[in-house]
């Protein structure tokens, strides 16, 4: 059966980051499939948003909902279950520089719940294919460029097939081509099913790949129409 359930939805929503608030009355759906991007200037509040919907940053007030975990009643031993659901991807790669490409997928794996040898190597093959990183498993972090770092960390984010990929500037250091390369592995991820909310600066970027578009503007959230 199609589900309709939202993947993402945040009802009457307040952000906080520590004790301030840096979003109100926050609402909103995103549904399987959907491309969405989050724009906003420097201390908008996007980051803060994007870490409440992986539960860096706790739901204080409202609801919220994503990938089938209630944000408002989430316990810290649920957080690594939400986290298998949902795909990140940070802007600064975060990747281990002392272990390959595989030790690093491997990893995630690992801390994870995955246990079988043969089917934790079929996965790591499926995702770097999936980002044209099939040959690069051997490959040291520092033998490669920042797109194909960029890759990489994709790639980790899908391991876990999640419901939803959450990516915070994800092309803020790459140069203009490379970032357009980027956004293509992410629309094909995209046209595969997996739903993306995406926080960029780049406008370039939505003129050319356009989605909806979500606004962090004077304490809140907006939607822009065309």
């Amino acid at each position: 059966m199609f589900n309709s359930d939202p993947v993402l939805s945040l009802y009457e929503a307040d952000i906080y980051q520590d004790t301030k608030l840096v979003l109100g009355d926050v609402s909103f759906d995103i549904f399987k499939g959907e491309f969405v991007y989050l724009i906003g200037r420097t201390g908008s509040g996007k980051s803060s948003l994007l870490k409440t919907m992986y539960a860096d940053l706790w739901l204080q007030q409202g609801r919220g909902k994503v990938a089938g975990f209630a944000l408002e009643k989430l316990k810290p031993g649920d957080v690594p279950f939400l986290r298998r659901k949902v795909g990140i991807v940070f802007q600064d790669f975060q990747l281990f520089f002392d272990r390959n490409v595989e030790e690093n997928l491997k990893f995630v794996l690992r801390a994870t719940g995955w246990t079988d040898k043969a089917k934790m190597s079929n996965r790591i093959s499926e995702v770097l294919m999936q980002v044209g990183m099939g040959t690069h498993q051997k490959r040291m972090p520092h033998q490669l460029s920042g797109g194909e770092q960029q890759r990489i960390v994709i790639a980790r984010a899908m391991l876990n097939e999640p419901l939803i990929l959450i990516a915070d500037e994800p092309t803020g250091n790459l140069d203009p081509g490379v970032a357009d390369q980027i956004m293509g592995v992410f629309k094909q991820i995209n046209n595969a099913g997996t739903a993306i909310l995406m926080a960029t600066h780049n406008y370039d970027l939505i003129h050319k790949f356009p989605g909806r578009t979500l606004r962090c503007q004077d304490g809140q959230v907006i939607e822009l129409h065309g």
